[in-house]
């Protein structure tokens, strides 16, 4: 087994201790999103659609558009809703089926 140069191992150490500071920082702003939805909850709103709605924000308008549709699609074809689809969950439908 070949050991590394002087300079190798020095670049991998700061590397690795890069990557240590790195996921420190993240458990501790992970605390701060937990402790933000903590607090959210303790003024009475919904945590779970606060989640959906921070989930849903980081999408564009057509990609929220496409998985309405396609939830509609599903959901139509499970009997979970009644009447017509709308336009746009037919034309996913039929983008479903065209790729098929």
């Amino acid at each position: 087994m070949t050991t590394l140069q002087a300079s190798a191992q020095k670049q991998l150490r700061q590397m690795i201790e890069s990557i240590e500071r790195l996921e420190e920082e993240k458990k501790a702003l992970s605390g701060d999103i937990r402790d933000k939805y903590l607090e959210a909850k303790g003024l009475g709103f919904d945590v779970k659609v606060l989640r959906q709605i921070v989930r849903l924000r980081k999408k564009s308008q057509t990609e929220r558009q496409e998985e309405e549709s396609i939830l509609e699609v599903y959901m139509h074809a499970l009997g979970m809703l009644d009447g017509p689809m709308t336009a746009d969950a037919e034309a996913a439908a039929d983008r479903m089926i065209a790729a098929e």
